[in-house]
């Protein structure tokens, strides 16, 4: 990351996996206020599950722009709706992971903003364990930092991956590489929001947002039927029960690209928001 010669503080605001109408809804209602409150110079959100559980659609994608986010991330659900085909191409404000399958898919995997002669770079990439068939994160976002690295002052990374091993290892690997690396896809927010050695920013997973009494969004009893039968199931957003936002806030040195403060947070009954 390149040196300015003006110390500022970049604030990044971070919204976990969108999960239906629900989650749709949480980001309406609380968006704004969460920009009132924290004051971010950029808003990140995670949009594959935020069309009816799996992927994203337009309108969904038109609406959570003009709720506030800057940047809408990805992963492993992205092609779960076609329609994504015919605009993804079209827009810097939507990227899939960088690490599926090179000049084989549309989209691109990482996007260059600019606030206030500030560079951020948001960068999506996606695991392997556990996870569909893709290239090899480690050695893709070692090619993009040659990229990108002396162009931009601030790199937040949306990891995409099932195992907390897998997270862990990619932040350990990058820890002074990046700004941040920030967990997506597990759908349960972690309790482990720190500044690594070198000053990368990382918590294994931010959590989701939408349906809070279901699991992991879905409605309760298709999933546990499942886990007791073990027949195959058709899994439904849990549209009408009570809900759900998590998030964090970095904190960034634009000067150094050192990540100086992360905080996790969640808005729902037991966690009220408070202004």
């Amino acid at each position: 990351m390149k040196l300015k010669e003006k110390r500022e503080i970049m604030r990044l605001l971070f919204i976990g996996d969108v999960v239906g109408k629900s989650g749709q809804q949480m980001v309406t209602e609380y968006l704004p206020r969460l920009k009132r409150k924290y004051h971010p110079q950029v808003t990140i959100v995670n949009g594959e599950n935020a069309t009816r559980g799996r992927g994203i659609n337009y309108q969904v994608y038109k609406k959570l722009l003009s709720d506030g986010a800057d940047v809408i991330t990805m992963g492993n659900h992205t092609w779960d709706n076609a329609e994504i085909q015919d605009f993804i191409d079209d827009t810097t404000k939507l990227i899939r992971p960088a690490n599926f399958t090179k000049n084989k898919v549309p989209g691109r995997g990482y996007t260059i903003i600019n606030v206030n002669q500030t560079k951020i770079a948001v960068l999506n990439l996606q695991g392997r364990v556990f996870m569909q068939p893709s290239d090899d994160p480690f050695a893709v976002i070692d090619e993009i930092l040659k990229e990108i690295q002396n162009q931009v002052d601030v790199i937040f990374i949306d990891f995409h991956a099932e195992t907390t091993s897998e997270k862990e290892a990619i932040a350990w690997y990058l820890d002074g590489k990046v700004s941040a690396v920030v967990g997506t896809h597990t759908h349960v927010q972690t309790n482990d929001a720190r500044i690594l050695p070198q000053g990368t920013a990382y918590l294994t997973d931010v959590g989701m947002t939408g349906p809070y009494d279901g699991i992991l969004g879905m409605k309760r009893d298709s999933v546990i039927a499942r886990f007791v039968n073990q027949m195959p199931v058709r899994f439904e957003v849990d549209e009408d029960g009570r809900q759900t936002l998590s998030g964090c806030v970095i904190d960034i040195n634009d000067k150094t690209g050192q990540a100086q403060k992360i905080s996790a947070f969640q808005i729902n009954p037991d966690h009220p928001f408070f202004e």
